[in-house]
């Protein structure tokens, strides 16, 4: 989809959340205010060809003439669609009602044109339901009539067809209403990442974003987060030596193999930091998307009107309750450790964290199945779909390699208890099974916060899972020291039981030599 505002911080950034919650893969976002001149814009829209466009722009009883303007630059560009010469391009209007008139006077003949409520009908509220419905409807009238089969697929169900982004964003966001908690999901695949939240807003209530990164995948996608993450960034994962010639060049391989699985541990351990980097920079997407609406406040000196370019992100990884992990590089990791690293290295939790993953990626056809009998779904999604890895403690700070920075006693199921001193840079695991509970009694030093403030005691209560529970000291952000990765990384592997530790020092020892 092509996205456009009038605002680029404010209704332009609404239609991409409307876009991105819709499943849609934005292309890019057209503004008033962007720095383009028209003809550049007029350009862009040639060359990009979208399956559909958002027009966005204009609050109730405001201008219209901004938006006016997008919509003759529309008409100037004259996109081209994908498919067949009858074909009009879908344009969605989600603007100012005022202006609705001479939009269609403008694009009325031009374009298979669509007017849905305002998305932004005031600075302070947003509005995305109607848009997010209607792209979702032609994204299955327009896009999906083009796959083979659909038609025959249409008459042989009787519920509504969802594309797997939409259906795992309902499941996400009714668990997360359910169970009142802050939920992270992430679906990483071969040529895109999903990456689903619940955060709390400022007023206490719970907010459901969802964005798609487009070019960031696991086949197809590979060499993007190669591009995009850096190499450097990659290597930092890979716990032995390797020539950066050669990883770029194992990179390359499973772009044009995309189908192709790891044989050797090696190659496992190369996938998997990608998937790190995958999953990190896709998380870095989401927050710039799911934050509080900008706009909303006057400004009324310079510092106020600073702060509100910077508003905050509603992802607060030390509120964070849930993670949960889908696609194939962690629903399938040959052991469970090697997902809950993963997640664990990517997204960095603060605080106590459960963390996830969906066994068989059964999540898209549960958020299907909770349209129709809701309590069905969330049972088969608690007992055969999600499997619990085990909960996380992670405090944030940062500390001196080695130094004392949490005291913990933990009292274990069969009701012993066990007083434990924790160091900076190290990982922890201790078993607790699935269904099993412990108490805590978490005492940070050295400015460290594991949820109360720094240096604030906390009790609480944790559950175990397949991988157990996880006391994760290395800081945030995690400090990986260049000359000394192999060693931390082979602590850490070590600490996790995440790989056969004998044959990764051969790795290691084979790679040194050559």
């Amino acid at each position: 989809m092509l996205v456009m505002g009038v605002v680029k911080e404010m209704t332009a950034e609404s239609a991409a959340r409307a876009a991105l919650g819709a499943g849609a893969i934005v292309m890019e976002t057209i503004a008033i205010n962007d720095g383009r001149l028209d003809h550049e814009r007029i350009e862009l829209i040639r060359r990009l060809r979208p399956d559909m466009i958002l027009l966005a722009g204009g609050t109730e009883g405001g201008t219209i003439k901004h938006v006016v303007h997008l919509a003759q630059l529309i008409v100037a560009a004259d996109p081209r669609p994908r498919f067949g010469a009858t074909y009009k391009m879908p344009v969605i209007y989600a603007g100012n009602s005022a202006a609705r008139e001479e939009i269609k006077k403008i694009l009325g003949d031009r374009v298979a044109l669509y007017i849905v409520d305002n998305i932004r009908p005031t600075l302070e509220t947003e509005n995305l339901g109607p848009a997010r419905e209607k792209i979702h409807d032609l994204f299955l009238e327009h896009v999906m009539q083009q796959a083979p089969g659909y038609s025959k697929l249409m008459q042989m169900v009787d519920a509504p067809i969802m594309p797997t982004p939409g259906a795992v964003g309902m499941l996400i966001e009714k668990v997360a209403r359910e169970n009142d908690m802050e939920v992270l999901g992430v679906d990483i695949g071969g040529a895109t990442t999903d990456v689903f939240s619940v955060f709390r807003n400022s007023e206490g209530e719970l907010v459901f974003n969802r964005t798609v990164s487009a070019n960031l995948g696991m086949s197809y996608s590979i060499s993007n987060v190669m591009v995009e993450a850096g190499i450097d960034n990659i290597l930092r994962w890979v716990p032995f030596h390797i020539d950066e010639t050669e990883l770029r060049n194992r990179i390359k391989n499973k772009m044009i193999r995309p189908t192709t699985i790891p044989m050797t541990l090696e190659d496992l351990i190369v996938e998997q930091a990608i998937a790190r980097e995958a999953l990190r920079l896709a998380l870095e997407h989401h927050k710039m998307f799911a934050t509080e609406l900008k706009g909303v406040q006057a400004a009324s000196d310079i510092s106020r009107a600073l702060q509100q370019q910077l508003e905050r992100t509603l992802v607060d990884m030390m509120d964070l309750d849930l993670v949960i992990g889908s696609g194939g590089v962690l629903s399938h990791a040959p052991r469970r450790a090697q997902a809950f690293l993963m997640m664990l290295d990517a997204f960095q939790p603060e605080g106590i964290t459960e963390i996830a993953v969906d066994s068989i990626f059964m999540m898209p056809h549960l958020g299907v199945l909770s349209t129709i009998n809701e309590q069905a779904a969330f049972e088969v999604f608690d007992r055969d779909c999600l499997i619990r890895l085990g909960t996380a403690i992670a405090p944030r700070g940062i500390a001196r390699e080695g130094k004392p920075v949490l005291k913990a006693r933990i009292t274990f199921p069969d009701g012993t208890t066990k007083d434990y001193t924790f160091r900076f840079g190290e990982i922890v695991r201790f078993d607790l099974g699935v269904g099993e509970k412990a108490r805590l009694e978490l005492q940070p030093m050295g400015g460290m916060d594991v949820g109360e403030g720094p240096n604030k005691r906390m009790e609480v209560e944790v559950s175990g899972g397949v991988v157990g529970l996880v006391f994760d000291l290395r800081g945030r952000p995690i400090q990986i020291i260049p000359e000394k990765r192999v060693e931390q990384l082979f602590r850490w592997i070590e600490a996790m039981e995440a790989y056969d530790t004998e044959r990764l020092e051969e790795i290691i020892s084979t790679f040194k030599a050559a």
